[in-house]
């Protein structure tokens, strides 16, 4: 008998090339080779990628990564949230709230926003579940109300819709820091004694790097890409939450409990918009019920961007990463290239559009669609 291994005809055999192009980080890989191309030749002289002008990028950069992890797990579980932006601007508006109006201690602040904006989560995704209604339609009406609440209650208790004070509070607090301090000051301050990177010549901060650290806000986006992209595909439950967004019923079938899927996603979502808004407040010293505005926008553009499809069962959150580095790349970018910023939007526009063709044509090679 041959010991030769004969090909079975039923097996469907894929070229590595077609490997290569069905992979969800391909569009996010290559828009962020393009990207940094674009700027490397057109603003390096700039000081873009000095040391304060890549932190500058990578803060704008880990914003749009905190919300895109959360999105982008929600989208591949098959569902929608709009109302992270208003999420946001609830989350920050209740901390001033909690710790300057009332009094609390900021832990307790934190703590208890955290719990609210779970629990509106939660809500979000048990309406979607028990009533079948499209998690556009019911989170379009959370973005309304959260939004109405975030300005009508400062409004109410303190006459205003902006609230400060916020670092102040937050002085000798054991949990503030987890959100509002920075990482690795010493390395960076060595690094200025060596001549590395910039520091003040004069004044009081004199011989100071003019970066001091990393932000808790880059600690956390890097934290919760690594999470997000070991749920999704080194455990059971990411394998449920592709199952849940490309065929839910046939996923109830095989006895993937498709409903609690999705409600966790919708919580942890929230949990993602929330660590945002506290970051947000921590480093501005203040809320404002006008923050966190078209952040769901963005957060799914990323995604998109990312690989994910819009039709759910398909993404990585390695891909949701690079496009929020993109989106943080390009909106500092611009300023450093000397280009007009309201060519943002425009970029976001086509960017989008190039995206949904892309994953249009590998959502067919996946499916052999014509």
């Amino acid at each position: 008998m041959s010991d030769t291994t004969f090909a079975d005809e039923r097996i469907k055999r894929i070229s590595p090339l077609r490997k290569a192009l069905i992979r969800p980080e391909l569009g996010g890989i290559v828009g962020t080779v393009a990207v940094f191309t674009f700027f490397l030749m057109f603003a390096f002289d700039s000081g873009m990628f000095n040391a304060q002008g890549v932190m500058n990028w990578s803060v704008v950069s880990a914003q749009f990564m905190i919300i895109a992890v959360g999105a982008c797990l929600l989208m591949i579980a098959g569902e929608f949230d709009l109302s992270v932006g208003s999420m946001i601007g609830f989350a920050g508006m209740m901390i001033a709230v909690f710790a300057i109006t009332l009094g609390w201690p900021m832990w307790a602040a934190i703590l208890i926003t955290f719990f609210i904006c779970m629990m509106c989560g939660a809500l979000n995704g048990f309406i979607v579940v028990r009533t079948g209604l499209p998690s556009f339609i019911v989170t379009l009406a959370t973005l309304f109300i959260l939004r109405g609440f975030t300005i009508f209650i400062p409004q109410l208790l303190e006459r205003k819709t902006i609230i400060g004070g916020i670092r102040e509070a937050a002085e000798g607090d054991w949990l503030a820091p987890i959100f509002g301090g920075k990482i690795l000051s010493g390395a960076f301050q060595w690094m200025g004694d060596q001549g590395w990177i910039t520091v003040f010549d004069r004044g009081n901060l004199a011989g100071k790097p003019v970066v001091d650290g990393v932000p808790m806000l880059i600690v956390w986006a890097l934290g919760l890409v690594l999470f997000g992209h070991i749920l999704l595909t080194r455990t059971r439950f990411g394998n449920w939450i592709f199952a849940a967004g490309g065929d839910a019923q046939a996923a109830r079938y095989v006895g993937v409990p498709v409903a609690r899927v999705k409600i966790s996603m919708f919580v942890f979502t929230a949990f993602c918009a929330t660590v945002f808004a506290v970051c947000q407040v921590m480093e501005f010293g203040s809320a404002g019920a006008d923050r966190g505005l078209l952040k769901e926008f963005e957060a799914i553009i990323a995604v998109v961007i990312g690989g994910a499809l819009l039709t759910g069962g398909y993404g990585s959150v390695i891909g949701a990463a690079l496009g929020a580095l993109i989106f943080g790349v390009v909106q500092q970018g611009l300023f450093f290239a000397n280009v007009e910023s309201s060519l943002f939007r425009v970029f976001l526009g086509v960017i989008l559009l190039l995206a949904v063709i892309l994953n249009t044509y590998i959502r067919r090679l996946i499916t052999g669609e014509r």
